[in-house]
């Protein structure tokens, strides 16, 4: 049975993308392992087809810890047997070129972003240099790629000359959503309370609208936007969930009446982003409010499943507004969802990705 190695920088328990190519990998026949972190708090392992293992590093952030995770995953890496490798993103990079030319195997890159132009990386110029020539190195290398979006594919491909595949990260198709909102109307996020991502405007447009905010994640932001809501006494309006495992997300999503999904545009890496809660909330049937950037422009044009708008406040609350008051727009949005439902699926999407890994390292049927 071939192997994959996996190497990821983050926890296992919460990446529900690299969860589902794992069992997409076991269902085709390959023999998995994932080799990621396990922070202080993290809770323990779900049982899985497939292997898990997880690194405590001394350093959390910054400069030693990613030398830390690659040193780590590569010496981790030396000592565990595979047929091909698959580094996920460009933090782990360094640990998977280094494994794969000296043990000879095939490398595959994993992008879920375009890391030197996040926003912590964008406003350090010369960090940004040091992770731009990783990718120059990373795009000599590989034997395959894919990312999440076709706007980062197409940025790629124009950058370094080379072929991108898109696998999206669309959620299992499991029958009509269970579709039950609340009698309070309330809005969902649910992801990483990190910078960017429209929290801040949204907050500020909570002082107006009248109805509640759940937030389901954690992130950098997290004791920012509490202090927030004490300052303006929103504690009333906003409730803070914290993180919540996979399998427990539907049941916030379902009960929703719209989804928020509204970065801000601070660089390359969010205006081409495509995240993993638009398809949840599409999935669940739930309309949202959504980024007006390339990729989610074009979803939309093909399927109306809510308003595309900017991160300001003024857009936040009008946009919020109008759907919370006109229910014949609400159920036009959750009727294009349930279309959309049937076509945005991971059964379309793994079967992209079967099709890369057979070329990388084909399975023997015999």
């Amino acid at each position: 049975m071939p192997r994959i190695l996996v190497l990821l920088s983050n926890d296992l328990v919460y990446d529900q993308r690299m969860a589902k190519m794992a069992e997409a990998w076991h269902r085709l026949g390959y023999e998995v392992t994932m080799l990621g972190r396990r922070r202080a708090h993290s809770p323990a392992l779900a049982s899985k087809p497939y292997s898990q293992k997880r690194l405590r590093l001394f350093f959390d952030s910054g400069k030693l810890f990613y030398v830390e995770l690659n040193f780590r995953l590569w010496l981790q890496g030396l000592f565990l047997s595979f047929d091909a490798l698959c580094g996920v993103d460009l933090d782990t990079a360094p640990a998977a070129m280094a494994l794969a030319r000296l043990k000879r195997k095939p490398y595959v890159y994993d992008a879920h972003e375009l890391f030197p132009h996040v926003p912590e990386v964008v406003r350090r110029p010369r960090v940004q240099a040091i992770w731009q020539q990783v990718e120059n190195r990373v795009f000599k290398r590989f034997d395959a790629a894919y990312t999440v979006g076709s706007a980062i594919a197409a940025h790629f491909q124009e950058l370094h000359k080379r072929p991108v595949n898109v696998v999206r990260n669309a959620p299992v198709r499991v029958g009509e959503p269970a579709y039950e909102p609340d009698a309070d109307r309330f809005i969902l996020y649910q992801g990483a309370l990190n910078e960017g991502r429209g929290l801040e405007p949204l907050l500020q447009s909570m002082m107006e609208l009248p109805t509640r905010l759940v937030l389901v994640g954690e992130g950098d932001l997290s004791d920012s936007l509490r202090q927030q809501v004490a300052d303006r006494e929103l504690g009333s309006k906003v409730e803070f969930v914290g993180f919540v495992r996979p399998n427990e997300l539907p049941a916030w999503t379902r009960r929703a009446y719209l989804g928020f999904n509204v970065s801000e545009n601070l660089g390359l890496s969010y205006y081409l982003s495509l995240n993993n809660k638009f398809f949840d909330y599409v999935q669940a049937g739930l309309p949202s409010l959504i980024n007006d950037f390339p990729e989610y422009r074009a979803l939309v044009e093909e399927f109306e499943v809510g308003l595309l708008l900017q991160a300001n406040p003024d857009e936040i609350e009008a946009s919020a507004r109008r759907l919370l008051s006109d229910d014949g727009l609400h159920r036009h949005l959750h009727e294009q969802c349930l279309s959309a439902a049937k076509v945005w699926t991971w059964q379309q999407e793994s079967a992209k990705l079967a099709e890369i890994w057979s070329r990388v390292l084909p399975l023997n049927h015999d």
